[in-house]
């Protein structure tokens, strides 16, 4: 399943709800939403990983300056003890790092990335691998965290872009394209920046 993100009606054949004023933009790769990190986001009926037992979550991006030290730039839930997150954190130096997490239940685990900070205002490939009990992290393909825990799969849910789903911690940037795939991907099978 890939959601391009360059339109607010309808991302990946479904219904968008627009939070904010998120717009469509032109950019060096293509079309793209930009979101100002204060109140933009999207929010989706639909969760991509439904019925995945194994899962691939990837997305084109570029964090831009001037947000919040804590961002979500993507949350897929279906339950609030059954979702996943793709997350930023801004250091105090100008820079970013990934922070990923599954919740399961009782399960849980974040990934952290600190020790791989970023510049902003670049364009970025981020994916988050789920397979055996297994998550691990990229930056354009470059693995930088991995952890274990117990993911079960999900029958529905909701997705947000740009925020949590309860409309906290709103992403500063721009996101051009979403790609979940119900298989554990290599780096060599993500999609090229």
């Amino acid at each position: 399943m890939v959601w391009d993100l360059d339109n607010l009606e309808r991302i990946g054949g479904n219904k968008a709800t627009v939070l904010g004023s998120p717009v469509v933009v032109e950019t060096e790769k293509g079309r793209a939403i930009a979101f100002d990190g204060i109140d933009d986001a999207i929010i989706i009926e639909a969760n991509p990983l439904a019925g995945a037992r194994q899962f691939t979550v990837e997305a084109i991006f570029r964090p831009d300056a001037g947000g919040d030290a804590e961002q979500r730039f993507l949350h897929v839930q279906e339950t609030d003890d059954r979702r996943v997150l793709l997350e930023i954190r801004l250091t105090q130096d100008n820079r970013w790092f990934l922070d990923t997490f599954i919740k399961s239940g009782e399960s849980e685990e974040t990934l952290y990335s600190e020790i791989f900070p970023h510049p902003l205002g670049v364009w970025y490939h981020a994916a988050l691998v789920y397979k055996g009990k297994q998550m691990w992290h990229y930056i354009n393909g470059a693995q930088e965290l991995s952890g274990a825990v117990d993911y079960l799969p999900v029958k529905g849910g909701r997705t947000s872009i740009g925020c949590r789903l309860n409309r906290v911690f709103w992403f500063k940037g721009a996101i051009k394209r979403i790609r979940v795939t119900h298989r554990a991907l290599s780096p060599r099978e993500f999609i090229r920046l």
